[in-house]
Parts: structure tokens; C-alpha cells; sequence
């Protein structure tokens, strides 16, 4: 009990220096500019937000960011970028802004600018892509296809990369409890209410979680390993 206790305790208190005292302190000693993609990325979302109350707006939103899966891939591959910050058009904005911005803003202390643009677009990337095969391999398959009609359903928009991010830095940072309150929480929601965003959601987990064991081993194996000569 007290090995298991004096452990928990050292995986917290790593996970409170990693997750809140270091980008913390980067945000000191980098200023409000260290945030900039999450200001870019919360922009971005209110501005689609605000032009799709509009019916000529809607339309336009989903000409430029809409991704469906019966869309070409070529089309699907152009507008993904953008459906980051295309909201879903059915769930209140403003309940996602804060999630949006906490990650953006975490992932550019912690990872840097580029390494969260490349998280982000990922895990957007890996949904995209695994729903498409999971609509050309039709209903059945042990609960893994999905019949037709999924193709026309917008994507998750920036919500699979928030979760995402979420995932990789819980990885990287070995931080048990934010991993838990975020791709958790998604595998509990996709068991409660199976739909195609909860897929997308579990592949953005999933694709977060290898991307983040790969830069722990990559990370791992640049280190010079004690008894070695140079």
C-alpha cells in the first residue's frame, strides 16, 4: 500500500509539473504570443460559426470546410485543413470554445507550434480517412461497417483534433488523469451513444495514442544509455 500510494503520488505530482507548472511557465517567459494557434484556432470557429446562422452562410461553410465521406478524396482532402475550425452545425459552439482553446493553447506550450499543427491535423486526418473505409465496407463486419447514409453526415470539425491533443500530450507527458478525462471519457461516450462522430472520436484517440508512443520511444531511444563511451 504504501509502495502503490508513494507511486500515485509521483505520477501526480510529474503530471501537475508537466500539464500546469512548465507551460506555465513557458507562457511567462514567452507572453500571450505563445498562443497564438489557440487564438487563430477560437477565431476561426466563431467566424464560421457566425457566418453559418445565415442560409447563404450555412451553404457556403459547408462548400468550403463541409467533409462527408460519399465526398471525393481528393475533395475530402482539400477541405480538412479547414474543417478545423468548422463547427458542427447541430451543437452549441460556445460549449467547445473553452475545450478548443485549453488544447491549442496546452499543445503550443508543450509541443511547440509545428508538432501541434501536425497532432491536430492527424487525428482530424485519421477519422476522415478510417470513416471512409468503414462506409466502403458496408454494414456488418462485427459492428465496423456503416451503411451508406453515414456518408452524407458532417465530420466532428475541430472536436476530434481537441481530443487529439488532449491524448498525445496525456502520452507524452505521462499524465494518467488527463488522459482519462479526455480519451476516457470519449470511449464512454461512444459506448453510451454510438454514432459516427463517437467513431471518429475513438480513432482520433487512437491515432493520438500511437503518435505519442512513438515520440516517447523516439525520444527514448536519442538518449545515450548509461556505461557507453561516446
Amino acid at each position: 500500500m504504501a509502495r502503490t500510494a508513494g507511486f500515485a503520488l509521483r505520477t501526480l505530482r510529474g503530471e501537475w509539473h508537466g500539464i500546469v507548472v512548465d507551460p506555465l511557465r513557458q507562457l511567462r517567459r514567452r507572453g500571450p504570443g505563445a498562443l497564438l494557434l489557440a487564438f487563430v484556432a477560437c477565431g476561426g470557429v466563431i467566424f464560421f460559426h457566425a457566418i453559418a446562422q445565415h442560409p447563404a452562410g450555412e451553404t457556403a461553410v459547408r462548400i468550403v470546410g463541409g467533409v462527408q465521406g460519399d465526398l471525393p478524396l481528393w475533395l475530402a482532402l482539400l477541405r480538412t485543413p479547414v474543417s478545423l475550425y468548422v463547427p458542427a452545425l447541430d451543437l452549441p459552439v460556445w460549449a467547445g470554445i473553452t475545450q478548443l482553446f485549453l488544447a491549442f493553447a496546452l499543445a503550443e506550450l508543450v509541443l511547440g507550434r509545428r508538432r501541434t499543427l501536425a497532432v491536430a491535423y492527424a487525428a482530424t486526418l485519421a477519422g476522415t480517412l478510417t470513416v471512409r473505409v468503414m462506409i466502403a465496407m458496408g454494414p456488418g463486419w462485427w459492428g465496423l461497417g456503416l451503411p451508406p447514409e453515414a456518408g452524407q453526415v458532417l465530420d466532428t470539425g475541430p472536436s476530434a483534433a481537441v481530443v487529439g491533443l488532449f491524448t498525445y500530450i496525456s502520452v507524452v507527458r505521462r499524465a494518467p488523469v488527463v488522459f482519462v478525462l479526455t480519451g476516457g471519457s470519449m470511449v464512454l461516450e461512444s459506448i453510451a451513444r454510438p454514432n459516427l462522430a463517437g467513431r471518429e472520436h475513438l480513432i482520433a484517440v487512437g491515432a493520438a495514442i500511437v503518435l505519442g508512443l512513438c515520440q516517447t520511444r523516439f525520444q527514448q531511444g536519442g538518449k545515450p544509455q548509461e556505461g557507453r563511451s561516446a
